[in-house]
C-alpha cells in the first residue's frame, strides 16, 4: 500500500475497479480545513481521464506495470502475433488490446506492451511512425499560398491530412499519439 506522499506523475493504482495512473497531481494545504490532493488519473485499459480528489495521507494500491518491447509481426484474423527479440517467445494479442495500433505499425516495427503480472494490458505503438503514402490525389502546382492539405491513405490503411507536395510511394514521418504528418524521410 502507499499514499499521496508517493505519488508521482506515471504512478500507477487501482482505483474504483480499475487500473489508474497519474498524469498530473499537485497537493494542496488550503489556510483552512485539511490537505488534499488533486490529480488527473488516466485509465491504462481505456485510455478515459478523470479528476480526482483524494485527502493527504489516504492509502491507494499500488500497482507495478513491466513495459517490454516486442516486434511486430503479422496479423493472424482477430489477433496480432508480436515476439520477445530476446527470449524469441511469441505473443498473440486480440484486437481489443490494440485500439488503433494497428494502422501506425508495418511487420517487423517495435511496440511497447505494458504487462500486468505476464498478463498484457495495452500496445503502445512508437511515437514516430514511418509509412509510405499509398494513395493520394495529385498535388496541384502552384497552390501553396494557404499551405494547403490533402487527404493521404498510408501502406496500413491510415488517412493522414499531408501537404500538397506529397505523392503517392513517398514515405513519411507520423506522430503516433496525434495522427499527425511531422515531414518526408
Amino acid at each position: 500500500m502507499a499514499d499521496t506522499s508517493d505519488f508521482r506523475t506515471g504512478f500507477t493504482m487501482r482505483h474504483k475497479n480499475g487500473l489508474w495512473s497519474i498524469s498530473e497531481f499537485q497537493h494542496v494545504k488550503p489556510g483552512k480545513g485539511p490537505a488534499f490532493v488533486r490529480t488527473k488519473l488516466k485509465n491504462i485499459e481505456n485510455g478515459k481521464v478523470v479528476e480526482h480528489t483524494f485527502r493527504a495521507g489516504e492509502k491507494v494500491e499500488e500497482v507495478r506495470l513491466e513495459r517490454r518491447e516486442f516486434q511486430y509481426l503479422y496479423p493472424d484474423g482477430e489477433s496480432y502475433v508480436f515476439m520477445n527479440t530476446e527470449t524469441y517467445e511469441q505473443l498473440e494479442l486480440h484486437a481489443d488490446l490494440m485500439g488503433d495500433v494497428p494502422k501506425y505499425i508495418k511487420e517487423s516495427d517495435m511496440c511497447s506492451v505494458l504487462l500486468l503480472e505476464e498478463k498484457p494490458l495495452v500496445v503502445e505503438a512508437p511515437i514516430t511512425v514511418e509509412l509510405a503514402v499509398k494513395e493520394t490525389d495529385p498535388g496541384l502546382r502552384g497552390d501553396t499560398a494557404q499551405g494547403g492539405s490533402k487527404p493521404a491513405t498510408m501502406e496500413s490503411g491510415l488517412v493522414v491530412q499531408v501537404p500538397l507536395f506529397i505523392e503517392e510511394g513517398q514515405i513519411i514521418k507520423i506522430d503516433s499519439r496525434t495522427g499527425k504528418y511531422l515531414g518526408r524521410v
